[in-house]
């Protein structure tokens, strides 16, 4: 235990009174003892002193030595304190790990606690569901029972209705094959009237006058109709009335839909195994491009209008007839389809994506009875809206030119093919048919046109291919060992379907203006020279499946 330090006695109070004598008055310096008596009385003071100091230093050094001992247990203690300190950091640490995983037992023991009551209600529900299901288990038990019983009753009808359906198949086969026979038979039928009716057949078509002709004072020609197979016209100089006789003819009033009831026959037997061409003939502004397509605004996607054309109709007719005999005959069919123009004796793509002056040349070869076009585009159709798209792609692309006789005048001959083959896929029978449906350009005369330039290259070039198609027509009709087909492109193209084996349509347009009445006449004597050609007997395309 440590004792206080006694208080320091009052330093230097002994020297002070020793040293007073000096501080009263400054000796005189020739007082040598005077002197001498004060340094005495200040050494006397000074040991006085020391003694004094001594002890306090003394006592100083047992007071350090008892802070010394008091700082050791001191220092003992601080250690004691530091480790009582650590050990209740540890603590608290522990404390607080072992609070958090109180805290998440009791979370998981709510968690486990409303699990439970989950458990407990979803068991309680399931036992109502089982007591449910063993109630039901025991109903089922007797429907089973009652249902095995009608399982019987049912699979004897089941073999009943097998050998039923079994006999109905037997009778469907015997019915298809007189259904096939009967088609085969129709198409016999079909071709045979066609050839009675004359396998080059010529219908005459006078549009109506129109309405700018009309408003300009145009005076019609003086044109009749004594039955539905001739023409009379009457010529204005001599009044002398000339008949022309044709297959068919129709007057102005005539609809697209009445001329197109007389070709839909001919269109037919392309689907049959045979070769169909159609083609418009006519001078400049008589109406064949508004017969094979229609009005130059109508929209071809438009199956009910009534100014559609012959060609979007033919078309309408082959893909109807082709899902009928699908339907009913089990015939499937593959369409290919191309569509040309020959302008200046060139032979081009209607159909191509490429800029006209990338188009690589089209050639025109023969070959085995088939005509083929080389580099033409050839676009498998399988539906009425596919072909309407190609007939307007083709229509921005094909040559027009305004003219004195026709301000939107075709300034080509354009030539749409539809290849069509057939496979029956019960007997394996194919036909392979071809339509050619044929817009011929317009002719003219060099006087009346006024053609210059470019306009005038076009109409010689015209006016030379039909009047090559008039030569090859003519050598037809005398029966002539040589026919000059390769005298122009147009006829070269249509070699087969002018003396092979095709079924060929020509469709004769007349302009019923007065001014017109000269190519009028020309137009009408070649079209009569055209029903007394006779190329033979078409041939249907047919293939046999081998035994």
């Amino acid at each position: 235990m440590s004792v206080a330090p006694s208080a320091p006695k009052s330093k230097g109070s002994g020297s002070s009174a020793a040293l007073a004598p000096s501080a009263a008055g400054k000796r005189k310096p020739w007082d040598l003892q005077g002197r001498v008596k004060d340094l005495e009385e200040l050494v006397s003071s000074l040991a006085g002193d020391k003694k004094e100091l001594q002890i306090l230093h003394k006592e100083k050094e047992q007071q350090v030595e008892v802070l010394i001992k008091d700082n050791s247990e001191l220092q003992v203690q601080l250690e004691h304190v530091k480790r009582l300190t650590l050990e209740n950091d540890s603590l608290k640490e522990q404390l607080r790990h072992k609070t958090n995983e109180v805290a998440k037992v009791t979370a998981e023991l709510d968690s486990t606690m409303t699990k439970l009551g989950c458990c407990q209600r979803e068991k309680q529900s399931l036992q109502e569901m089982v007591f449910d299901v063993t109630g039901n288990y025991a109903g089922l038990q007797v429907e089973h029972s009652a249902m095995q019983l009608l399982l019987q009753d049912e699979q004897e009808k089941c073999a009943q209705l097998a050998d039923s359906l079994r006999q109905s198949q037997e009778r469907e086969a015997e019915k298809g094959q007189e259904l096939q026979d009967a088609d085969m038979i129709r198409r016999d039928l079909h071709n045979t009237l066609q050839e009675l009716k004359g396998n080059i057949r010529v219908f005459c078509r006078v549009r109506p006058m129109l309405p700018s002709e009309e408003r300009e004072g145009e005076r019609p020609s003086r044109i009749s109709f004594p039955d539905e197979k001739t023409v009379e016209l009457v010529k204005p100089d001599t009044e002398k009335v000339m008949a022309f006789p044709f297959d068919r003819v129709f007057p102005g009033s005539a609809t697209q839909a009445e001329v197109y009831e007389e070709v839909a026959h001919v269109v037919q037997s392309a689907l049959d195994g045979y070769n169909v061409c159609i083609f418009a003939y006519g001078q400049t502004g008589s109406g064949k491009t508004f017969t094979m397509e229609g009005p130059p605004d109508l929209d071809m996607g438009c199956p009910n209008d009534s100014q559609l054309g012959l060609i979007p109709r033919a078309l309408q007719q082959v893909f109807m007839s082709a899902q009928k005999l699908q339907r009913t005959q089990h015939w499937e069919f593959t369409m290919v389809a191309s569509y040309l123009e020959i302008y200046n004796e060139n032979v081009r793509d209607l159909l191509s994506t490429h800029p006209r002056s990338n188009q690589a040349s089209c050639q025109i070869k023969h070959k085995d009875g088939s005509t083929m076009v080389t580099n033409a585009t050839r676009t498998t159709v399988t539906s009425t809206e596919q072909i309407h798209e190609l007939l307007r792609r083709a229509r921005k692309h094909r040559a027009v030119g305004s003219t004195q006789c026709n301000e939107h005048s075709s300034r080509s001959h354009s030539v749409f093919l539809l290849r069509i083959t057939g496979t029956n896929c019960r007997t394996g029978v194919g036909s392979r048919g071809l339509l050619n449906l044929v817009d011929l350009c317009g002719s003219e005369r060099l006087d009346e046109s006024k053609a210059e330039g470019a306009r005038l290259r076009e109409t010689q070039h015209i006016n030379r291919s039909l009047s090559n198609l008039g030569n090859v027509i003519l050598a037809l009709s005398q029966k002539a060992k040589h026919v000059p087909y390769r005298n122009s492109k147009l006829t070269f193209l249509l070699m087969d379907s002018l003396g092979g084996n095709s079924k060929t349509l020509m469709l004769l347009n007349v302009s019923p203006c007065e001014k017109n009445v000269g190519e009028t006449i020309n137009s009408l004597r070649f079209a009569t020279m055209v029903t007394q050609c006779n190329i033979g007997t078409a041939h249907r395309t047919v293939q046999v499946p081998s035994q």
